[in-house]
Formats: C-alpha cells, structure tokens, sequence
C-alpha cells in the first residue's frame, strides 16, 4: 500500500510544474462526474477552459460498478483529474461481496485514487432497503479502514444513521469529507471532531440555503473544501443549468462574502485542505 500512495503523490507532484504564484490561485474541486453522459459531447472543450477560470485539479466520484473504471480511464487520460472508488447508497442494492473486491483491485491497481466514495445513505426514495443501505456503507467504510483511504460520504435525508454508523466504525480515523453538505452547524462541528471536512458546493449561493450558509460562516476555513458534485448543483445564477468546475469561483466567492474574507484565502485555504484530505 505504501508503495501505491508513492505513486499517487508523484503523479500529482508532475501536475505542478506551474509557478508557486500561478498555483496558489487555482481552486481543487474535490467532487465531481465528468464521466456523466452530460458532458459525453463536450468534455474536452470544457476542460481546456478550466486553467483560464482558476481550476487546477479535480476528484472524479465513482459511484455505480461502471464508473469505477470511467473515473480512473480519466484520471489517467487527464494529469489535473484523481479519481475514488465506490458505490453510492442509491445503486448499492445489488452490491455482493465480489463488487467489494472490485473496488478493492481498483484502489490497488489505479493510480491516481485518492479517496472510497463515494458512499453513505440516502434516504430521500425508498429503495434500497435501508437495511442495505447501511450494510455496505459499513462494508465500504472498513474496506477504506483495510486500504488506508478516506472516505467520500454521501448522506441526504438520513443524518442520524449517518452519523451513528460513522461513529461506530470509527470512520474519521483515515479522514474523508461529508459531501454536499446539508444538516446543521452543530452536525458539521460534530463531523470536524471525528476528522472529517465539509463539502460546499452550489447550493451555498442558493438564497434559501440559509442553513448552509450559517454552516460556511461558524466552522473553520480550515475544515471546508470546495465541489461542484457536477454536472449537478450548478450555482446562482447559472441553477438548474448543467454544472461544471467552470462554476466554483462563484461558490469561493459567496465563502469569501459570507465570511468577510478575501476571495483569494477561500481558494488557497480550501485548495490546502482539498490536497490534506487526498493526501497530496
């Protein structure tokens, strides 16, 4: 294991050749699916306007047995782009205990995977079982445990289970984020005690996001990092439109604002706790 996190870290030292000036401008979004098929037809042509709009590096998130592969094929192709491994809890009803060891090879056999995830519950449609739901959560969180990753939790309408299953397991021991974050403030601090980061994206711009943006402004800057989950959550004024990294400044920006900070130390600061929870 210690020998595939050396070549993880030296892929993403080739990525910095840029100068140190140049460098601390870029912002790292920290989750999102270019493999989607929202961007089958243009992937390229939007990922050459990334530099020119501040965007250094990326996590492509896997989430169905497909994208394990899709997100490590572009993580390869593209030297800005890290990749996870793992199911989300919405197609987790057919896991098996050989989709597990799939995920298991990827995290060994990929460079460039940074994270498991990403993984967790959700609860907002009735299926999978909740039962399920919570069994390869589990599954997944030890698998991290066994491969010394973080973890890339997805939780919606289930903040209590989440929380419980993490604590049980212990499962802030290797770090991870809590993606798109929604719960309270005393949620996130509650998660930043146990290792974990909080994961802002686009709905921080949305005028009745006021829980997250309470959120933004009473953690610290250094437990926050920035994502764009795209091509979803695309933020104002672009909502309800196809979202990419191209879109972030906009999420620094209302960060910058809420807080009464500079821009420039939103995207420095989340870019240093992006590369500490991937361990670049």
């Amino acid at each position: 294991m210690n020998e595939i996190m050396s070549e993880k870290k030296t892929a993403g030292s080739d990525l910095h050749s840029m100068a140190d000036g140049q460098e601390r401008q870029m912002i790292f979004d920290t989750h999102a699916h270019y493999n989607d098929e929202a961007f089958r037809d243009d992937l390229d042509d939007i990922l050459a306007q990334l530099p020119g709009a501040g965007i250094g590096w990326a996590v492509n998130v896997s989430s169905d047995v497909e994208s394990l592969q899709e997100v490590a094929a572009l993580a390869k192709r593209y030297p800005f782009f890290y990749c996870s491994q793992g199911i989300h809890p919405s197609d987790c009803k057919d896991m098996t205990d050989e989709t597990l060891e799939k995920i298991r090879r990827g995290c060994r056999e990929y460079e460039k995977v940074v994270a498991i995830g990403e993984i967790g519950l959700d609860y907002y449609w009735p299926e999978p079982d909740r039962e399920i739901q919570k069994k390869w959560f589990r599954e997944q969180i030890r698998l991290a445990q066994e491969e010394s990753l973080p973890i890339i939790i997805h939780s919606r309408e289930a903040a209590q289970d989440t929380l419980d299953i993490v604590r049980q397991m212990d499962a802030g021991k290797n770090g991870g984020v809590i993606h798109c974050f929604s719960y309270s403030t005393e949620m996130a601090q509650e998660y930043i005690r146990l290792g974990f980061m909080i994961g802002i994206g686009g709905v921080v711009t949305f005028k009745n996001a006021r829980r997250l943006k309470e959120v933004a402004v009473s953690i610290g800057l250094d437990s926050i990092v920035l994502e764009t989950d795209c091509p979803y959550m695309a933020p104002v004024p672009h909502r309800g439109t196809r979202n990419s990294s191209l879109y972030l400044p906009l999420v620094a920006q209302e960060i910058a604002a809420l807080r009464e900070i500079p821009v420039q130390q939103v995207i420095e600061e989340t870019r240093n706790n992006a590369r500490r929870l991937y361990r670049l």
